[in-house]
């Protein structure tokens, strides 16, 4: 995956491609797989780095979504429990099998989890993870030692999905490539092409040349999450506003405050949403939130009060509480929600995904998480084949392996994220003395994985390569600052940068990962 290669197809493209993708998160990528492996020409233009925004900020969690059951939204969690098989089954070296505890301390939180969960089990059908059971106390404190206690009546236990979802967005990446389609990062849209009032195509920047290029299509794709809007206004600026960001921040704390491998789900928040405290790369991620935003930005930043309440609320649940002191990352994403024009309150709307077609032929895909990607591409493909008068050709990703596809990896070695690609990052270590070297003495990332990432996943800045190629950005953003002079160097040698590039780019990390970082 070279990007010097890839802007070559676009560049040797003669007349139309058959499908033109805005935007580079997991359901721009979803829809890019899905149409490279029908078979049409496709291409995908992405602003930033992929996965740059939300797509890399969730949960970790591949779920149907207990949440959205107790809310009574049942087809929805129907479609993400199939959608969770599918993709543990397509991506098995990234998705695993994941046990949750329900902590009782009330007599009557027992029964209504237990047959909550029975159904959710129920639904999963074929494609469940596991079966939920009842625990005694003592059997609770077993999965999860540094449980509050006092007042501990036992627990359920139930069974879900984890993730990387960087690292499965660059899967998604290389798995267009490996389809036939061109996906290309830091291309930006900056306008639409019409033929007769039809949206035909795109202009968009490089934005590492400055070059512009004009792209036609038969049918273009807003894949774009919280900017979708911005697109859609680029086609009709009378259009109103659709998209309702809502903030979710997470917290990265040490693993002795979850040591084992079960995750705890917090059933009761002040805000009446549940609490996740899950193991994620030897470290323990708390959250989410759901603030209400006004307008969608890049890179988003925890509010104080939004911190204050994971920490208050997995304190009552944790028999050791965690302060500020103890974070090592704080990371926030602005889900892209589709707002009835009723609905107040965030946490009340819907996760299902919406699809329109504008006037002018624009498709436009919003909503939705990254459990149903598949789903949403699907949906999406299938109406854009319509729009564009395209051959219809089945969808095959139901069984389609993703980049990377391996079945049994080993977990305790970090390489596992890579899947089949472990082997070719090894040899690069064995021809190449020195590769095999930590950028960071008490982490476990060797300088061969920063070559691998620009040399075959499109890495382009020392962001790229810490927050979303390896995730130590979210791990523990001081230790990466740490490390950012050591892969700077690296980028400049691979990519023929001056010492100039190499210092900015230094600078460009430190000020962005201080926004990780949490003030005692």
């Amino acid at each position: 995956m070279q990007r010097e290669k890839l802007i070559h197809n676009i560049e040797k493209q003669n007349g139309y491609w058959d499908v033109i993708v805005i935007g580079g998160g997991a359901t721009g990528l979803g829809v890019a797989v899905d149409a490279s492996a029908r078979g049409y020409s496709t291409l995908l233009l992405e602003k930033h780095d992929f996965a740059k925004a939300t797509s890399s900020r969730s949960t970790k969690l591949v779920h149907g979504g207990v949440r959205y059951l107790q809310q009574g939204d049942v087809s929805l969690v129907i479609e993400a429990l199939h959608e969770r098989g599918l993709l543990h089954k397509n991506a098995p070296h990234l998705v695993s099998n994941q046990s949750f505890i329900v902590p009782s301390y009330e007599w009557w939180n027992g029964p209504f989890y237990g047959i909550g969960l029975k159904v959710y089990d129920m639904l999963a059908g074929k494609l469940g993870f596991g079966s939920s059971e009842r625990l005694s106390r003592e059997e609770t404190l077993e999965h999860i030692p540094t449980l509050e206690s006092e007042g501990l009546r036992g627990g359920i236990i139930y069974y879900d999905g984890q993730f990387d979802d960087s690292r499965l967005a660059i899967n998604l990446a290389q798995t267009v490539i490996d389809e036939g389609g061109t996906p290309v990062n830091y291309m930006e849209v900056t306008d639409l092409l019409k033929n007769n009032e039809f949206v035909d195509g795109v202009v968009a920047k490089d934005r590492e040349t400055g070059r512009e290029h004009r792209m036609n299509s038969r049918v273009v794709v807003n894949a774009t999450g919280i900017f979708a809007d911005t697109i859609i206004q680029m086609d009709n600026p009378e259009a109103q506003d659709m998209i309702q960001p809502a903030q979710g921040v997470h917290l990265m704390l040490d693993k002795k405050f979850l040591p084992g491998d079960s995750a705890i789900m917090v059933p009761h928040t002040d805000d009446g949403r549940v609490l996740f405290a899950v193991p994620w790369h030897k470290k323990a991620i708390v959250g989410t939130t759901d603030t209400p935003m006004e307008k969608s930005v890049m890179e988003p930043r925890a509010l104080d009060k939004e911190i204050e309440f994971i920490l208050r609320n997995a304190g009552r649940y944790l028999e050791e509480k965690p302060e500020r002191e103890d974070i090592q990352s704080v990371f926030a994403g602005l889900r892209p929600l589709v707002k009835p024009p009723e609905m107040q309150d965030t946490s009340e709307i819907s996760r299902s995904h919406h699809l329109q077609v504008s006037e002018s032929g624009l498709v436009t895909i919003a909503g939705g998480k990254w459990t149903t990607y598949r789903k949403m591409a699907e949906d999406t493909i299938n109406k854009a084949a319509v729009v564009a008068g395209l051959e219809k050709k089945d969808c095959p990703t139901d069984d389609l392996r993703i980049h990377g596809w391996l079945k049994n990896v080993d977990r305790e070695n970090h390489l596992f994220v890579y899947g089949s690609d472990i082997v070719k990052i090894e040899d690069l270590v064995d021809k190449h003395p020195g590769w095999e070297e930590r950028i960071h003495p008490d982490y476990p990332y060797m300088k061969a994985e920063v070559i691998w990432a620009v040399r075959h996943e499109m890495a382009r800045t020392v962001e790229d390569v810490l927050a979303r190629r390896i995730r130590f950005l979210l791990l523990d953003a001081k230790a990466s600052k740490e490390a950012a002079p050591v892969v700077a160097s690296i980028l400049a040698k691979e990519l023929d940068m001056s010492n100039e590039w190499k210092d900015l780019q230094i600078e460009k990390y430190h000020e962005l990962a201080d926004g990780y970082i949490v003030s005692s």
